[in-house]
C-alpha cells in the first residue's frame, strides 16, 4: 500500500497538477521577520480571534513581529449573519490598535501581507484580484471563493502575478489531524471526518460551514478523490468519496444536535482520532509562517481537490444521489474559469 505522501507527490486523478503549478514555486522573495497586517472584512470572529492573537505582546516567538494594523470592514449585505457582525467585530479591533479604512487599496497603502477574512466568498475573487495586483501575500479564508470557478481563477491569477497565497481552515491543524497526516497511524487506509454543515442559501452547500469536515478528511486522506455520492436529509448530510486507489473517506455534516468536529483516521498502524478542535492558533502559527518565507504549507492542487470535491457532491444531490466524477465537476469548472 503507498503512502499517503507518495500519493500527495504523485498526479492526482483530477489532473490539477497540470493546471495549477504549486504556489511555492513563487516564494523567491526575502523572507520578512515582520510586518504589518492588513485584515480585509469584519464579519467573522476571526478577524477579532486574529488580531487579539497577534496584537498581543506575550503570545510568543511563533507570532512575534506581525501586527494588525489595518481593517476594512466590508461585511454582505444580503447575508444577515454578516452584516449584523460588522459594528461590533469593528468597535472590537479598534480597541487593540487597528485603524480603520474605508477601501481596500487604501489598506494595501499601510500594509506588507492580507487577510482576507470576508465570510461570503463570492467577493473574494474582486477583492483577492486588488491584493494580488498590489503584490502583497495573501491568506484567503474559508471559502476561497462563492464558486469552484472563482477559486480556479484566483489561484491562475496568483501564479500569473507570482504572489504566493493559500488557504485551509483551522480545522487542518488540530494536534490529532498533523499526526495523522505525518504518519503516526503509518499509510492512511480510510478516514470519516464530520464537522457541522449549516448552510447558505447564496453559497454551494458545503462551501459555507461543511468545509471544515471536509478539509479534516483531506488532511487525512491527501488527494486523489475520483468520485463521491451524497446523501442528504434536513439535519444531515454524507458524503461519501472513492479515492483512485480504492479508499473510501466520508464526510458527514450536521445542523441538529451539538455542534462539534471530529473524525477517525484507519491506518496500517492502527486508529485515531481526527479531533478535536485545537482552536484558531495553530492555523495561525501557520499563517504566519507563510507571510515569512512565502511558502504555502497547502498546495493550491489539494485546496482546489477540496472545493472540487465540495461541488461534486452538490452535483450528487442535484442528481438524486448518484455517483459523479470529480473530474467532470473540474472540466466544467475550467471552462467557466477561462471565460472570466
Amino acid at each position: 500500500m503507498p503512502t499517503r505522501r507518495t500519493f500527495i507527490q504523485s498526479a492526482t486523478t483530477l489532473g490539477l497538477a497540470a493546471s495549477f503549478s504549486d504556489l511555492t514555486v513563487l516564494a523567491n522573495t526575502p523572507m520578512a521577520a515582520k510586518g504589518r497586517v492588513g485584515i480585509i472584512g469584519l464579519d467573522t470572529s476571526h478577524s477579532t480571534a486574529f488580531t487579539k492573537l497577534l496584537n498581543d505582546p506575550n503570545s510568543g516567538p511563533d507570532l512575534a513581529g506581525f501586527t494588525v494594523v489595518a481593517a476594512y470592514p466590508q461585511g454582505s449585505p444580503d447575508i444577515e449573519s454578516s452584516t449584523k457582525r460588522v459594528p461590533g467585530y469593528t468597535e472590537e479591533v479598534k480597541k487593540m490598535g487597528v485603524e480603520i479604512v474605508s477601501s481596500i487599496p487604501d489598506l494595501l497603502k499601510k500594509v506588507d501581507v492580507v487577510l482576507l477574512e470576508t465570510n461570503d466568498g463570492r467577493p473574494h475573487l474582486e477583492q483577492a484580484m486588488l491584493v494580488l495586483k498590489a503584490g502583497k501575500r495573501l491568506f484567503i479564508d474559508k471559502p476561497v471563493a462563492g464558486t469552484l470557478s472563482d477559486a480556479m481563477t484566483i489561484f491562475t491569477q496568483a501564479k500569473r502575478a507570482g504572489v504566493p497565497i493559500f488557504s485551509a481552515s483551522s480545522l487542518r491543524y488540530s494536534a490529532s489531524a498533523q499526526a495523522v497526516a505525518k504518519g503516526s497511524i503509518g499509510a492512511v487506509l480510510g478516514a470519516d471526518a464530520f464537522s457541522p454543515a449549516h448552510l447558505e442559501k447564496t453559497h454551494p452547500d458545503l462551501f459555507w460551514y461543511g468545509i471544515h469536515g471536509v478539509e479534516t478528511l483531506y488532511t487525512a486522506m491527501g488527494t486523489g478523490c475520483k468520485q463521491v455520492v451524497r446523501v442528504q436529509t434536513d439535519g444531515t448530510d454524507v458524503v461519501v468519496g472513492t479515492w483512485a486507489d480504492g479508499r473510501i473517506g466520508t464526510f458527514r455534516g450536521t445542523r441538529t444536535g451539538k455542534n462539534e468536529y471530529g473524525g477517525t483516521a484507519y491506518g496500517e498502524k492502527g486508529n485515531a482520532p481526527l479531533g478535536p478542535y485545537d482552536g484558531y492558533r495553530p492555523l495561525l502559527v501557520q499563517i504566519i509562517e507563510f507571510f515569512k518565507t512565502g511558502m504555502p504549507p497547502v498546495s493550491a492542487e489539494e485546496t482546489l481537490e477540496i472545493y472540487t470535491f465540495m461541488e461534486a457532491a452538490d452535483e450528487s444531490k442535484r442528481l438524486g444521489g448518484v455517483p459523479v466524477l470529480l473530474e467532470t465537476v473540474r472540466q466544467k469548472a475550467e471552462k467557466l474559469a477561462k471565460g472570466k
